[in-house]
């Protein structure tokens, strides 16, 4: 039986990844813990992730959710974001969807 894609909601500033969660897997959990009358973890608020971004503009956050092959796991993404930060970014930023981008810009308008 092959695995199918997994789709990650991954957030992070300048300061690095804050936040990494693999939704298909964390759903297909918590389905399994409500069969058997276990309670029930809902993931974080997304409206609460983009306020948190909203009030910490100076930390320029990008929430972003993405589909990964088979195999590719949390940790996978955590340890993509510690080894090279920079190029986890710039793939993310290509293939992922915004869900919310406070980028920093680097080009300064100058009045002459």
């Amino acid at each position: 039986m092959e695995k199918s894609e997994h789709t990650f909601l991954a957030m992070w500033c300048n300061e690095g990844l804050e936040y990494v969660v693999d939704i298909t897997a964390h759903e297909q959990k918590q389905v399994w813990k409500s069969l058997k009358g276990e309670e029930v973890q809902a993931l974080p608020n997304l409206n609460a992730m983009i306020l948190r971004a909203r009030y910490n503009s100076q930390r320029h956050y990008e929430i972003y959710m993405i589909s990964a092959a088979a195999g590719i796991t949390e940790h996978d993404l955590r340890s993509m974001f510690e080894n090279d930060p920079q190029y986890a970014a710039d793939l993310i930023r290509e293939r992922g969807t915004k869900l919310y981008s406070d980028r920093a810009n680097k080009k300064k308008e100058v009045i002459v």
